[in-house]
């Protein structure tokens, strides 16, 4: 059955129903240990009475999240001189700033 855009769109209407298409390039939506990402996504906004949802399509991946921002390797390399790639190593292992940055002084 083909159901009419024109007719959808007015029934939404009716309904209380409104729905934006967003122009989005990446969708990355973040858990606690991985990060997934949509690529190529399609993206809809749908406000239904006040209540807004998102639907979202396109091509899924999902990575292992990064626990340290840029920044904060970039601060230890600093302090201690190490290389990024140590850096990354020795926080994968501490899994905390203070941490690698003593083990790192001490190597």
């Amino acid at each position: 059955m083909k159901i009419n855009p024109k007719q959808l769109e007015r029934a939404m209407k009716q309904m209380g129903m409104h729905m934006t298409h967003i122009d989005a390039e990446e969708v990355i939506i973040k858990t606690s240990d991985k990060e997934i990402v949509i690529t190529e996504p399609e993206v809809s906004m749908v406000n239904m009475m006040g209540q807004e949802t998102f639907q979202i399509t396109g091509n899924i991946t999902e990575r292992e999240r990064e626990e340290f921002s840029d920044d904060d390797v970039e601060m230890i390399m600093d302090e201690t001189g190490a290389s990024e790639e140590d850096v990354r190593k020795m926080l994968k292992e501490t899994n905390d700033l203070a941490e690698t940055i003593m083990k790192l002084k001490k190597e």
